[in-house]
């Protein structure tokens, strides 16, 4: 009997091979870029069969990739020759709205999510893609809709359980194992199997004020600049985004998406002077659910398309800033490609720099460059449009980088993702994960001075 055989009749979920007819689509990830075969994929349905994978590839010397949503733009939801973990049939929710609380599992989807919690008309910070899985994103951080209203996805983490790589199932909260619960707070993937997790809720909805305003890319200067003007003195109810890219019809544009968190009367009082800025070509703002506002992206980035990101945070929007984005969006060599401005402050800075492992507290912005393409023969040319452009832009970003924006960027930059806190993440990582057995991910190396 081989080993994986004998892995598979431990498992009450099932282990998929390279000779299983559904192979292909247990491998596939969001990002069309990602071709990584792994030995066999382990869709686990319970805690236990985690922890058995866990054991198992430690006795095989096998590498470890943890599938929850599949969405990660660095592809590390999948590995080439070991054990995919994939959290995906873990879909239970529970929703406790008395306290308002919600445990869900490793394999939820933002959607899956938002639709149950909005039962209750509750919510948490979530994906701005409904497909994107909740584990990921909230170990990242977790920049969404509500952050500036009650903080990142990660601040509104309650607890979690964990399989820790020598094969304990811990639950991690504040008052338990609380040094591995700082560090889930934007740790990334580097302390173990997240199973489950718990968030605080809020009241929500169930209709809030939201949608898209588009200008034509001639105005998109005048447009950046009245954004920064309108984002530096909002309220925190109110988050908006801007854009540059083309429309559904491929019409080059400048849009700014906006999302009021409260009631719809208030939230046309604050949209109001964006409304009135120059003579949109679009204008989408409207009452709609918010399960609907959460799913306002989706069309736009579609499974399997090819995908490569670079990101900064700013500390300020500068004219040089803005001109160098139009100029690189006028040059794009897809049209699926676009540069986003995403909208922090508020609750997301009232937190303070070392309170959870995401350090980025007093950036203004995040500058996201988004490069999609569908020919994998015009790959080279995205890749560099989007390298161009973040160097340009370097000498004007704030320190730091949203570790769920990284690509395989090199050693360097991951320690810009985490900043101050890398060596205290080390030192834990050390604790909880001394030889490193998690490191398909933007990886944390154990503190060695804390190695046994």
């Amino acid at each position: 009997m081989s080993d994986l055989t004998k892995l598979r009749a431990r498992l009450s979920g099932h282990l998929v091979e390279p000779t299983d007819p559904t192979y292909d689509e247990a491998r596939r990830v969001w990002n069309g870029m990602i071709d990584r075969r792994p030995a066999a994929i382990a869709r686990c349905a319970t805690v236990t069969d985690v922890a058995t994978c866990v054991e198992f590839a430690r006795t095989a010397d096998m590498v470890v990739a943890i599938r929850g949503g599949g969405h990660n733009i660095a592809g590390n939801a999948v590995c080439d020759e070991g054990l995919v973990i994939d959290l995906s049939l873990m879909k239970q929710i529970s929703v406790d709205p008395a306290r308002r609380t919600v445990r869900a599992g490793g394999g939820v989807v933002w959607g899956e999510l938002d639709a149950a919690t909005q039962r209750h008309d509750l919510a948490t910070t979530g994906g701005l893609m409904s497909r994107t899985g909740i584990a990921g994103f909230t170990l990242g951080g977790g920049l969404g809709n509500l952050m500036r209203s009650y903080g990142l996805a990660c601040d509104n983490l309650l607890s979690a359980e964990v399989v820790t790589a020598d094969g304990r199932e811990l639950l991690v909260s504040r008052v338990e194992n609380s040094d591995l619960f700082w560090a889930l707070r934007g740790g990334g993937g580097n302390f173990g199997v997240v199973t489950s997790l718990e968030f605080q809720l809020h009241p929500v909805g169930p209709v809030l004020l939201a949608g898209g305003l588009a200008h034509p890319l001639s105005a998109a200067r005048d447009t950046l600049r009245f954004y920064r003007e309108c984002t530096v003195s909002a309220a925190d109810a109110l988050i908006v985004y801007a854009n540059l890219g083309r429309g559904p019809d491929g019409t080059p544009r400048a849009g700014m998406r906006a999302a009021f968190n409260g009631p719809v009367a208030a939230g046309e009082e604050a949209v109001r002077k964006l409304r009135g800025f120059g003579s949109p070509m679009v204008d989408e703002i409207r009452p709609r659910s918010y399960i609907e506002i959460q799913q306002l992206v989706d069309p736009n980035f579609p499974a399997g398309r090819l995908n490569y990101w670079k990101a900064h945070f700013l500390a300020e929007l500068s004219d040089e800033v803005i001109d160098l984005a139009v100029e690189a969006v006028e040059r794009a060599p897809s049209r699926y490609s676009s540069i986003v401005l995403e909208h922090m402050g508020g609750a997301v800075a009232r937190v303070g720099a070392s309170e959870t492992a995401f350090s980025h507290r007093s950036a203004a912005y995040s500058f996201l460059i988004l490069a999609g393409w569908e020919d994998p023969s015009e790959s080279e040319a995205n890749v560099a449009w989007a390298r161009d452009l973040w160097e340009q832009v370097r000498p004007m970003a704030a320190a730091g980088v949203y570790v769920n924006y990284l690509g395989s960027e090199g050693e360097q930059r991951i320690h810009e993702a985490y900043g101050p806190n890398l060596n205290r993440l080390a030192e834990i990582k050390s604790r909880y994960d001394p030889d490193n057995f998690f490191r398909m991910n933007q990886n944390i190396r154990p503190s060695a001075a804390h190695r046994t």
